[in-house]
């Protein structure tokens, strides 16, 4: 029986038929500096390209390497959820398969946990990403921020290194919208920020685009929030404020002889008053649905489908 790793590196794979021997090649000479055990977990997200077929030969070469294939494709934090399942090292490395997160840096990042922390977290000093996710990803940071009340930095993505206790708190969590990232932020524990060196992308283009951020920004943030229900309650407080001060108004402008028609000051009252009463209703049973949608959430968020070596 081996020995377990003492390192496992987690990196989900999505259209990277073009840089995988590159990545584990990189991942190899990094891995000599640091001098421990390890293993590479590659993640195969059903990519559409010849990505497994490149892993299969792969893994069969290296017994280091650790392929997994999902059964269909599930998104890049579910695939890494995955990838954590699968790994037993003492401290596991989360990195992108694109050879942005350089692995040249997870020397770095190990030398700094070795200090006492739990989590060590890349920082991406000069992101090398183009202006459209640039921005996108400021645009999520401030509103994510903004609705759960926490800070959350968008120059931070996946990449890092984890004490296995943090990552076994991670898989615990049952969420069905899975964001690696944020579940880091929410366990806790002892962190750290390195800054790291950003790299451009060596080939092709992100897999996300502007729709796909959208989604992922909205589902995210009603996962981890119910801020926006309670901001329509307020909304509906407000408009029942609105409704009843306009009642007055129109009251007094009946009795001024200003309103002539015959039932209008009842229709206008009664549509105002109760459109605020309606939406302050709705929030409130949001709010409820919303917990009891939370923990219901029991639907498997990956399937594996195979696993080498």
């Amino acid at each position: 029986m081996r020995e377990a790793p003492h390192i496992s590196i987690v990196s989900p794979v999505y259209k990277a038929e073009a840089i995988l021997e590159n990545l584990v090649s990189e991942i190899h000479l990094a891995m000599k500096l640091v001098g421990k055990t390890y293993e590479v977990i590659l993640v195969d997200d059903r990519s559409p390209d010849n990505s497994w077929d490149l892993m299969t030969r792969i893994s069969a070469n290296d017994p280091n390497i650790k392929s997994v294939r999902l059964s269909r494709n599930f998104g890049q934090h579910p695939a890494i959820m995955a990838g954590l399942s699968c790994a037993s090292g003492e401290w596991i490395v989360v990195m992108d398969c694109d050879l942005q997160d350089q692995p040249k840096e997870i020397t770095k990042l190990y030398h700094e946990a070795t200090n006492g922390y739990d989590i060590v977290l890349a920082r991406r000093k000069n992101r090398k990403d183009g202006f459209l996710k640039k921005i996108s990803s400021k645009l999520f940071s401030i509103a994510y921020s903004y609705l759960t009340e926490t800070k959350f930095d968008n120059t931070i993505a996946n990449f890092g290194i984890f004490n296995k206790k943090v990552i076994s708190e991670v898989l615990l969590m049952n969420d069905y919208i899975k964001s690696f990232p944020l579940f880091v932020n929410w366990v806790g524990f002892r962190s750290t920020v390195v800054d790291v060196e950003h790299a451009g992308r060596e080939s092709g283009k992100s897999s996300y685009t502007f729709s796909k951020l959208l989604s992922l920004a909205f589902n995210t943030i009603i996962s981890f929030s119910d801020k926006p229900l309670k901001l329509f309650v307020k909304f509906g407080m407000i408009m029942s404020l609105f409704s009843f001060v306009f009642g007055l108004v129109t009251v007094y402008r009946y009795f001024d002889g200003e309103i002539q028609v015959l039932g209008y000051s009842s229709l206008m009252v009664s549509i105002w008053f109760l459109s605020g009463i309606i939406i302050t209703t709705i929030g409130i049973v949001g709010i409820y649905v919303g917990k009891i949608f939370d923990q219901s959430k029991n639907r498997k968020p990956f399937i594996i489908d195979q696993i080498l070596n």
